[in-house]
């Protein structure tokens, strides 16, 4: 007790890159277009801290034989073009990883894929910040709310779950970050509700800046 974390394990999307605005704006136009009208919202609520895989299924159980043979293609092609047009860190990230870093590890779990994670973190100049201490949903039996991700990433790193800080920006994350043991600290920059970040063991915060204080103050 009264130590500082030994870890700090940051989710990718609207955590460290603000790509969550730009995908599920994407998302809630491609989908409409094949059949299934969600609105951004929906999607929020539906899919925001899933993995890929989780909505890849879902697509495929709504749609089924709707879908033309190179959807994913056409998705993955809507992303990067949007992404590599507007595409930036979250704001306040870099002041606050600078800060951070001086005492704490960190490393970065995400839903997302390798070749997803290696695009964005590219894109933003902090795939080499975090290189070799990246580790992605695919790794893992069952992506988030599940613990698995943030449990295998720091038995990879050698922390204890309880010395573990996790950053994350939706409810589906916080849960996982909860269901490991961790303490949670829930983004409200973005586009999930505070309300729906709320919880036991769970600091909610709405600017970056401000972490560097919050995990100084949030011993373990």
């Amino acid at each position: 007790m009264g130590h500082r974390f030994e870890l700090v394990i940051f989710d990718c999307d609207g955590v460290l890159v603000d790509s969550e605005r730009i995908a599920v704006r994407v998302e809630s136009r491609f989908l409409t277009e094949l059949g299934w009208p969600l609105s951004e919202a929906e999607i929020v609520e539906r899919f925001l801290g899933r993995t890929d895989q989780y909505m890849d299924e879902a697509i495929q159980a709504e749609l089924g034989d709707r879908l033309p043979g190179d959807w994913k293609d056409q998705f993955h092609r809507r992303y990067q073009e949007a992404w590599a047009a507007e595409l930036a860190p979250v704001d306040g990230v870099l002041e606050a990883l600078d800060l951070i870093e001086r005492t704490t590890r960190t490393c970065v779990a995400s839903g997302g894929s390798h070749d997803k994670l290696r695009f964005t973190l590219g894109h933003t100049g902090l795939y080499r910040r975090f290189e070799g201490r990246i580790f992605s949903g695919y790794e893992v039996a069952d992506g988030k709310p599940a613990p698995d991700l943030f449990l295998h990433a720091a038995a990879r790193m050698g922390a204890e779950p309880a010395r573990c800080a996790v950053v994350e920006d939706s409810r589906f994350g916080v849960m996982a970050a909860r269901a490991a043991g961790m303490r949670a600290f829930g983004y409200a920059g973005g586009l999930t509700p505070p309300d729906r970040l709320e919880g036991p063991a769970t600091v909610v915060f709405d600017d970056m800046r401000d972490l560097p204080g919050l995990l100084a103050n949030g011993r373990t």
